[in-house]
């Protein structure tokens, strides 16, 4: 794979004034940021990160407080961001860096991917970025920076690919500037060398791209081939009760949104008659049903086909935990798949209790 040194001096040059100011970017980088950041940028664009990141270093400022922290809290700080399994993963992390490394992060790239969670990405951003070590952390913007760099045609999921581009790079960390030169090629590819249309006539590495030169630099990287994603079809019961609360249930302990509040739900889109058979043949006593109409759900490799029902109870369901709407707002972590039919929910449950 071609030297690509020469990338180095215009890359920082370019760093020191276009870097964007962000809640995680301190003078002196900071490990436990570095850390919760990175997690939460995982397939997450920066600027739906910032509220949520200033949220959760307010409530659990460090290591410890993260490692401490109750999981319906938890889970509650990280409602909407999605891929739950991030934040398990997050305090698993925690847990472990107080347990064998008394609540400091390691600063060794093998101590780092021994954590919960944490892959050769991440352990390269935090021992670079927090720590100033000559690690690559090579994402699928590094990825598409590199590849239209050396005009390379392969697939960007190809792990050669990857791998030679990680080697590459390690050989040409600066001395010293090992975090900016880190940040420096994510924001390269964050802010000029964009997926679809790079904007090549702002590039600080311009005059040494191949691929620009040969005009293929936006079609490169080759693109992965698209999963065709499973769709289910889903109804979903917003149960009321007499005293406007709404009933919940959690989700199994394993799997897809893993042990996260969910309205309960039944396969297939079900008729109205179909629905009160089915109440009236499980024994749910009920006074009305009022269609919320239908709504999609895509993750990333399944989609859900929502049908929303808000169903008057005359009586609570012992089997499922009932909440008011400020217990819906602060104390449940609702996935965002079911945003619109909680927002419905909500505004039915604050007007009755005005009314």
């Amino acid at each position: 794979m071609k030297d690509l040194a020469v990338i180095v001096k215009p890359l920082l040059e370019w760093y020191e004034h276009a870097a964007r100011v962000l809640p995680w970017r301190n003078i002196e980088p900071d490990p436990y940021k570095t850390l919760v950041s990175e997690i939460m940028l995982q397939q997450t664009r920066v600027e739906t990160v910032k509220p949520y990141f200033n949220r959760f270093m307010q409530e659990l400022p460090d290591i410890r407080a993260l490692a401490n922290a109750p999981e319906e809290k938890l889970l509650k700080l990280w409602e909407g961001l999605g891929y739950y399994s991030r934040v398990r993963n997050l305090q698993k992390t925690a847990c472990a860096v107080m347990e064998r490394f008394h609540g400091e992060l390691p600063q060794d790239h093998k101590q780092l991917l021994s954590l919960p969670g944490i892959g050769d990405y991440t352990a390269g951003a935090i021992a670079s970025i927090a720590f100033g070590q000559p690690v690559p952390a090579v994402d699928g913007n590094v990825i598409r920076v590199c590849a239209r760099l050396l005009n390379d045609h392969r697939a960007a999921d190809d792990p050669l690919l990857k791998k030679e581009i990680r080697n590459a790079l390690e050989k040409i960390y600066p001395s010293g500037k090992c975090s900016d030169f880190t940040q420096s090629l994510m924001e390269l590819g964050a802010l000029i060398c964009l997926p679809g249309n790079p904007r090549c006539a702002e590039c600080p590495l311009l005059h040494c791209c191949l691929g620009y030169q040969k005009n293929t630099a936006s079609i490169l990287p080759v693109k992965k081939k698209k999963l065709t994603k499973k769709i289910e079809e889903r109804t979903l019961l917003l149960f009321v009760s007499p005293d406007l609360c709404s009933g919940l249930q959690k989700r199994p302990p394993k799997g897809i949104l893993a042990g996260m509040w969910e309205f309960p739900a039944l396969e297939k889109h079900l008729t109205v008659n179909e629905l009160k058979q089915y109440l009236n043949d499980s024994g749910i006593r009920f006074s009305e049903i009022k269609s919320l109409g239908k709504y999609k759900h895509v993750f990333s490799h399944l989609e859900w086909h929502m049908l929303g029902y808000l169903i008057f109870c005359t009586e609570k369901n012992a089997a499922l935990t009932w909440v008011d709407a400020e217990g819906l707002e602060t104390s449940c972590s609702l996935p965002s798949a079911f945003k619109k039919y909680r927002k419905d929910l909500q505004k039915y449950l604050t007007s009755g209790a005005e009314s």
